[in-house]
């Protein structure tokens, strides 16, 4: 018989695996189990239903197991060879027929659920209607009713269905936001795929790419920020408003030359990389360069400007595989020209 201190010997690896497997399910700004909106409601709904089914179907099983385990148990002195029975119609046919009734249950609703959270609302008057592209390793968000592209937040009206487009430049990814709706995939194959999503009230809620796509695969968050109705009208007329440009004549051909050929900011630029205007007051740089304006905490991240500097000084360090031309090596650009450039784009803000 094994000792007991070998077998807590034993056992301690594995508990420590699975600490430490578990610690990764305790951010809550990614968790489904705080639902903001009626798609994600209805996903946990789908959830503690599934789970209700097996709890009940285990401590009915289990029960039953105790049972005859008590029941029928070899007593002391019982040594002769206990009644062999056989197969019992009936509770065959009942213990065959409850699982399939169960499992009907479930796909009926899952199957709803389903189609129900991928209804196309983008003919919808009432609905904003959003086309989501997904890039190695950054999102893009159009609004075509509004001529608006931005990237990395999408910001929402609360209270209103948001209509959903989605598709790839490049590989497989899949948009998901956990408080606000399961995951959808845009497809490589040129499919369009729909989707819809609510936030119930403000807030930032944390998107990810779900699909492993590449080394940054990790760093490929988003942040879908509901606002008001009234700070998303304020938000779109300042998205279409003019831009301040930069007052160093030198630094402003640089930028335009260098950064404007793919970026754009405001009405000028390129449609290749994300849409730089209003960099500034966004929740994060590159996506994970946390700004400590966006949350006012300066505790919370870095100042917008010194992430910028990090990102535009080696974008590769900060996420691997990206497709940005490196500014130093491949642009040419200088530290000042960086400091100037970043200085210029952390303060390009808006107010809404």
């Amino acid at each position: 018989m094994m000792k007991p201190w070998k077998a807590v010997k034993r056992l301690l690896p594995l508990f420590a695996g699975m600490a430490l497997l578990l610690s990764a399910c305790g951010r809550e700004d990614l968790s489904a189990l705080r639902p903001q909106g009626p798609v994600a409601e209805g996903q946990l709904g789908l959830i503690k239903l599934s789970i209700s089914i097996m709890v009940v179907v285990m401590l009915i099983v289990f029960g039953i197991a105790g049972y005859v385990w008590v029941k029928f148990r070899r007593k002391p002195g019982q040594n002769e060879m206990p009644k062999q029975v056989e197969g019992n119609f009936k509770l065959e046919v009942i213990w065959t027929a409850i699982p399939l009734l169960l499992v009907i249950v479930l796909a009926v609703v899952t199957v709803q659920k389903v189609f129900a959270y991928a209804e196309d609302y983008s003919n919808d008057k009432n609905a904003v209607k959003v086309k989501v592209t997904s890039h190695l390793f950054w999102w893009e968000f159009s609004y075509p009713d509004y001529g608006i592209t931005t990237a990395q937040d999408m910001i929402i009206p609360t209270g209103k269905k948001i209509a959903l487009e989605l598709k790839t430049a490049d590989v497989l990814h899949s948009f998901w936001v956990p408080s606000l709706a399961g995951k959808t995939d845009t497809n490589t194959d040129g499919t369009v795929n729909n989707a819809w999503l609510e936030a119930s009230k403000e807030g930032v809620y944390l998107g990810k790419c779900a699909e492993l796509c590449g080394p940054s695969h990790a760093y490929m968050e988003f942040k879908v920020k509901a606002v008001s109705q009234e700070s998303f009208d304020k938000w779109a007329q300042a998205m279409k408003a003019p831009v301040q440009t930069i007052e160093d004549p030198a630094v402003a051909e640089v930028f335009k030359s260098q950064c404007l050929s793919c970026h754009a900011i405001g009405d000028q630029g390129g449609p290749l990389g994300p849409n730089l205007t209003g960099i500034g007051s966004r929740e994060t740089v590159a996506s994970i360069l946390h700004n400590s304006e966006a949350s006012g905490k300066p505790s919370d991240g870095k100042p917008v400007k010194d992430n910028l500097v990090q990102w535009l000084s080696d974008p590769q360090a900060v996420k691997p595989g990206n497709k940005m031309p490196d500014p130093k090596k491949d642009l040419g650009l200088s530290d000042a020209q960086i400091e100037a450039i970043a200085d210029y784009l952390a303060n390009s803000k808006l107010s809404y």
